[in-house]
């Protein structure tokens, strides 16, 4: 959390399909169930065809703008490696004891512009973002979401993951996912409530 102004900047990217805006309008009806002013931008640039995806979320008691600025987020969520990377530049560097955290899906994705041959893929983009000094939790929240027999419980997994980060109880977000499915597919919500709860698991390592 920025001490200076109580906003909480939370950057969300990924691939398009991986669940990015879905996670970032939970984190959005969390923090607006807390009392917060919540403002969020997204592009989705060829998200449909697998391209990139990046949300912006920021809520506090009074937030002005939607954008996060370079070296001002407090969570980067990575769905995707070195989306994950390419992004690290906009957490708050390490003052003291504090920083940006990065929760990092360990996935590897070949977006449009790797297979076209315009860029090259990151050998190792965890390190990439380890060695510039942040926080980093990486895990693989598809091999969670393998075990639990849906791959689309990645987004709550990487929601899980960042719950012990966040100004208000875990338990907060959790409603809020578990409450999409309550009513209409009581399995599902239960599902979605363990894939939580491993995420917040992998999410301390």
């Amino acid at each position: 959390m920025n001490s200076n102004t109580q906003t909480t900047n939370i950057l969300v990217v990924g691939i398009g399909g991986q669940g990015v805006m879905t996670a970032s309008e939970i984190l959005s009806e969390a923090a607006i169930s807390q009392g917060y002013e919540v403002k969020k931008t997204e592009v989705a640039g060829m998200s449909q065809r697998g391209g990139v995806v990046s949300s912006h979320v920021r809520f506090g008691p009074k937030v002005l703008s939607p954008e996060i600025a370079p070296g001002e987020a407090d969570i980067l969520v990575g769905f995707e490696a070195a989306e994950a990377m390419r992004w690290c530049h906009y957490l708050r560097p390490k003052n003291g004891k504090t920083g940006g955290v990065a929760m990092i899906n360990r996935l590897r994705l070949t977006p449009p512009i790797v297979s076209l041959g315009l860029f090259d893929y990151p050998d190792n983009p965890v390190a990439a973002v380890r060695s510039q000094g942040f926080e980093v939790h990486d895990f693989d929240a598809g091999e969670i979401a393998r075990e639990l027999g849906d791959l689309r419980l990645v987004n709550t997994i990487m929601l899980g993951a960042i719950s012990d980060n966040l100004p208000f109880p875990a338990e907060t977000l959790k409603d809020c996912v578990v409450t999409r499915f309550r009513a209409k597919k009581p399995a599902l919500a239960e599902l979605n409530a363990r894939a939580f709860d491993l995420g917040k698991d992998a999410g301390k390592k």
